[in-house]
């Protein structure tokens, strides 16, 4: 037997448009909703963000919390910075709107406000996109190597087919709805907050028979546990900027908190053939195995149980020695 050795690229297709208030009118390709460009074994798709424009780094009021409401100045402590904060406190009650008083902080301003995670997510027309996985495996030990693009796929087939357990189960091209759907959830749900789904390949091949019938095989799960019941912190995201200057030659930034969806393409599977070297060896240690066997189970009978006097009667023998009952008969 051998372990498979894997090597995996992925590349996702499709484009959507948007139209908001904030934003505009915005279309995204690959190069928008790809971050990275590229990982290892992955690829994570932005399905919804949460956009903060036209940053720049000044004094504001912090967001509304427990801990950043004030009433005067004695509420804030200046050089304060906690895990969740948004910048530095400067010690001074600032007004947030005309009904509210924050603590201001020396930060990126205006500064985030992700209490509300938009619903539906921004970019719901991703399940449409497609996930193209190229996966090559060898098992060293046979010097086998295949590649998931099995020999009678054609360029043409290629353009056209999407993944389907049933008519094509072995299209490497996969629609991302789909493929939530596959593990038994909603793609609209999971792209609000994100998720990490996991692609699995499996390669067990018998390499007796011909190589064309060593085959992958596909599957999914969603890899995050989703709770319902403790539903803390759930899905995946993180932030990422965009940095420009102004006309006046000011630093400035729009911050993105991106939610998607992760997908980890997880490769596995052993290969065997047929060797009459290691079939003797192991027949040879089985037999050897049986006469340890046999010692062991006589060491315990005869010396270890309470009645093993019963048993070394019924196991031995005694006999006359012939030359001491030659004698005897001489005697008489």
């Amino acid at each position: 037997m051998d372990s498979v050795v894997s090597s995996v690229t992925a590349k996702a297709k499709g484009v959507t448009t948007t139209n908001t208030s904030k934003l505009g009118f915005q279309i995204w390709d690959v190069a928008d909703y790809v971050i990275p460009a590229q990982e290892e074994n992955s690829l994570f798709i932005m399905t919804n963000m949460i956009v903060t424009m036209n940053q720049t780094q000044g004094l504001c009021p912090e967001i509304p919390d427990k801990t950043t409401v004030c009433e005067s100045d004695a509420t804030c402590t200046a050089g304060s910075a906690g895990t969740h904060s948004n910048g530095v406190a400067t010690g001074r009650c600032v007004p947030f709107n005309e009904t509210m008083n924050t603590c201001e902080v020396a930060a990126w301003c205006p500064v985030e406000d992700d209490t509300q995670v938009p619903t539906p997510a921004f970019l719901k027309a991703a399940e449409n996109f497609t996930l193209l996985i190229k996966n090559n495996i060898w098992y060293p030990k046979f010097n086998f190597s295949k590649r998931n693009i099995l020999p009678n796929i054609t360029t043409t087939y290629l353009k056209t087919c999407i993944y389907d357990a049933k008519t094509d189960p072995f299209c490497p091209i996969f629609r991302l709805g789909k493929t939530v759907e596959n593990a038994g959830h909603s793609f609209q749900d999971m792209a609000v907050e994100g998720g990490i789904m996991g692609i699995q390949i499996k390669w067990n091949c018998n390499l007796d028979r011909a190589a064309s019938l060593c085959l992958p095989r596909y599957s999914f799960r969603r890899l995050d546990t989703r709770d319902m019941d403790h539903n803390v912190s759930p899905g995946y995201n993180f932030r990422f900027a965009k940095y420009y200057n102004d006309l006046t030659g000011t630093e400035r930034r729009t911050l993105i908190k991106a939610y998607g969806i992760r997908f980890d393409i997880i490769v596995f599977g052993k290969a065997g053939k047929f060797d009459i070297i290691p079939t003797m060896i192991n027949i040879g240690s089985g037999l050897a195995l049986l006469g340890v066997a046999t010692v062991l189970c006589d060491v315990i009978v005869l010396y270890c149980m309470k009645k093993r006097y019963y048993y070394r009667e019924k196991k031995y023998k005694y006999v006359e020695d012939y030359e001491q009952g030659l004698g005897n008969e001489m005697d008489q």
